[in-house]
């Protein structure tokens, strides 16, 4: 099968980092050039950088260049400015869990800095790291998920866990493509993902240049599919697993899991390990609640009344009893998932 060049969602270039604008896709793909810790937490809240894993990754590039705006020649005092800095970040985004894993581990690591001086250098390597493990983890994934796939399948997704919300190839993505590079026939159904067209915009983008046949359809359309017997797998990414097996991921998604449940669909998680969270209960996991005007507008068209307001939670949470698996670097989780997620992770 023919190739396209690699998409490349995140670099790190003489101190700039760059990322793909995922905003402007896929009419344009142009990369956003971060110099400072206030433009990657812009870019974090703006959606141009998405995915929880990918997310993750700036994160982590964000308190390198917050490394820089430190003046101080006292180390305890840019500690104290660092963790400011650290916890402005993580709040950018405080559903999805592989962000604050990501700042997290790389505060940390600015303890084997002993002059400030040093501090910036400690910094980049543990981003360094956390973004090479990140890649291996996506592809590590993939083939634990492949298996999973038979040829000939139709495979249903929501939202974007491709390339483009990760370090490289993907979550659902990457057991998509896994089973394709295996001489597997595999096609795909995206689901439009409102209100901003994850599904539509980038799914689809990505697959089309891959050659991977795909097609979109309304978010509501899916249980009509699967009630058709058009759908045989649904494969999904995350921004948070519990350690009871629930799943919080991009609005939509328990809908489809629902439909895959009555109609005997298997419903499939894919993700790594730094989005598995085994502290959290399921009760204390902040939903997103985004600017309403996202529901209300598209681009600068309103679709609603002027008098009429919106909802727009970015995020829901799947039961565990509705999946059937959960596919990580370290292998399938199957059920039942909270005894089986704590005895893989502790």
């Amino acid at each position: 099968m023919a190739r396209v060049g690699k998409l490349e969602p995140l670099r790190w270039r003489n101190g700039v980092l760059e990322a793909v604008d995922s905003t402007v896709l896929p009419s344009r793909l142009v990369y956003i050039r971060m110099r400072s810790v206030e433009q990657v937490c812009d870019a974090i809240r703006s959606m141009k950088v998405r995915g929880a894993p990918l997310i993750g990754v700036v994160g982590a590039y964000g308190l390198v260049l917050a490394a820089r705006k430190i003046r101080t020649k006292n180390r305890d005092q840019a500690s104290r400015e660092l963790r400011k800095l650290a916890d402005v970040l993580i709040q950018t985004r405080p559903t999805g869990a592989n962000l604050r894993w990501a700042v997290e581990r790389v505060y940390k690591a600015s303890s084997g800095a002993r002059t400030v001086e040093e501090l910036e250098g400690e910094l980049r390597r543990e981003a360094d790291s956390i973004l090479r493990e990140e890649l291996e983890a996506a592809h590590r994934i993939g083939s634990y998920g492949a298996p999973l796939i038979d040829d000939d399948d139709t495979v249903l997704t929501h939202c974007n866990a491709g390339t483009l919300a990760t370090a490289g190839y993907g979550t659902a993505l990457a057991v998509v493509r896994a089973a394709v590079e295996q001489g597997k026939r595999v096609s795909v159904v995206a689901t439009e993902t409102r209100p901003l067209l994850q599904g539509s915009r980038l799914t689809a983008f990505e697959l089309s240049r891959e050659k991977i046949p795909v097609k979109v359809i309304c978010d509501s359309a899916a249980a009509q599919l699967m009630a058709r017997g058009i759908v045989d797998k649904v494969v999904v990414g995350a921004d948070r697993i519990l350690r009871t097996g629930h799943v919080t991921n991009k609005i939509g998604t328990l809908p489809i899991a629902l439909a895959a449940k009555f109609y005997g669909v298997p419903f499939y998680v894919a993700a790594p390990i730094s989005t598995v969270d085994l502290e959290t209960d399921h009760s204390q996991v902040v939903i997103e609640e985004r600017d309403p005007d996202e529901v209300l507008y598209i681009g600068r068209r309103r679709l609603a009344p002027r008098n009429v307001g919106a909802l727009n939670p970015a995020f829901d949470i799947t039961p565990p009893d509705l999946v059937t698996g959960i596919i990580t670097d370290r292998g399938v989780v199957g059920q039942p998932l909270e005894e089986n997620l704590r005895s893989k992770f502790g």
